[in-house]
């Protein structure tokens, strides 16, 4: 399994500074539009390797990298100590399950406790920490939204919210608007939920999701990040037509219908998707993956993160065809706020 990034790469999150064997197109190495293998070093004690399973975590600036069986150290890359393109292991999370990564701290989940570290100069210092019952901890995001509503699991982050289950209208309970019309479910319970602190914003962050089903958001859709018709993006799609994303919006003009609050859910539509497995947001760009293997993104693209080939936005969920084209099934995406990941395996070529 390999991890891919593309996306806003100006500390060198993605490709190292000053490397220019990447063979991939790079605007000053600061936006990697195509898909580029996330490189890690093995040879360091302690640290990630080849072979192993791998998940990660993205802020603006920097990322994690950590083995899932909690048999391996946090590798942190990107912004680190006042340097950029800089790389660490972190002694102190051997052990962990679990990681997230922010501009400020670096969470770590044990089997028994959880700690925050402190991830501003050298030396890191303990935030705070909270013991467990290993019984007890959270394996998904899991949100029971109201009685009826059939929820698989629930992400809510920066300024939208994403809902991926069975949709029952008649029985929907009820909402409550938030900023920017990010509602949550009126006598929902929710876990495992990791508060951005200064962002205004809440992000829940799913583990494991053992079965796919539809895609419903709501929120913010000022960079078409819902998936629904956004001004923004219909004005620069009329402007660029020629270096338009992919299945862009030829027919479309600024004065349709645009939505820029979606207070309720509503259903994305992702041509020839029958099922979404996983799904990931940006700060306004979001991605998702099919039952099938193959990724999607909309939303905001001026760094790239959606992965087309171009610096274009979209409100319509198109195919990153980088993928099957390289024989590539696509297994997790994360998002940071301004780049994307994608966890890779081979294909079958059966089908």
């Amino acid at each position: 399994m390999s991890w891919y990034g593309f996306g806003f790469n100006g500390f060198g999150q993605i490709v190292a500074h000053g490397r220019e064997d990447t063979g991939t197109p790079c605007v000053n190495q600061v936006k990697v539009t195509i898909p580029t293998a996330v490189e890690f070093p093995s040879k360091c004690p302690g640290s990630v390797s080849k072979g192993r399973s791998l998940q990660l975590s993205a802020s603006w600036s920097r990322t994690a990298l950590f083995p899932v069986q909690g048999d391996g150290q946090v590798h942190l890359t990107g912004f680190l100590d006042g340097v950029s393109s800089s790389q660490k292991d972190i002694t102190r999370s051997s052990g962990c399950l679990d990681a997230q990564i922010n501009e400020r701290y670096l969470t770590l989940r044990f089997p028994d406790k959880v700690e925050c570290w402190s991830c501003d100069g050298a030396d890191m210092e303990l935030v705070w920490k909270t013991d467990q019952d290993s019984s007890d901890t959270p394996q998904a995001a899991g949100c029971e939204l109201g009685p009826g509503l059939g929820s698989r699991c629930a992400l809510v982050c920066h300024w939208h919210h994403i809902h991926l289950g069975q949709w029952e209208p008649r029985s929907a309970g009820s909402w409550q608007s938030g900023a920017r019309g990010g509602a949550t479910g009126g006598g929902g319970t929710v876990g495992c939920a990791l508060a951005l602190r200064g962002s205004g914003r809440m992000a829940f962050r799913v583990h494991r999701w053992p079965e796919g089903g539809d895609l419903y958001m709501w929120g913010w859709n000022e960079s078409g990040q819902l998936g629904l018709p956004s001004r923004r993006c219909r004005k620069k799609a009329e402007q660029n037509k020629e270096t338009g994303p992919p299945g862009g919006q030829q027919g479309d003009t600024a004065e349709d219908v645009c939505i820029s609050i979606q207070s309720f859910p509503a259903l994305v539509d992702i041509p020839r998707v029958s099922e979404v497995k996983r799904v990931s947001c940006g700060s306004r760009h979001t991605a998702a993956v099919s039952s099938e293997g193959n990724l999607y993104s909309w939303g905001w693209g001026d760094y790239g993160q959606l992965g087309h080939g171009t610096l274009c936005s979209s409100d319509e969920p198109c195919l990153v065809d980088f993928f099957p084209t390289h024989g590539l099934r696509v297994e997790d995406v994360r998002c940071g706020p301004w780049n994307t990941f994608a966890s890779v395996t081979t294909a079958d070529p059966t089908g």
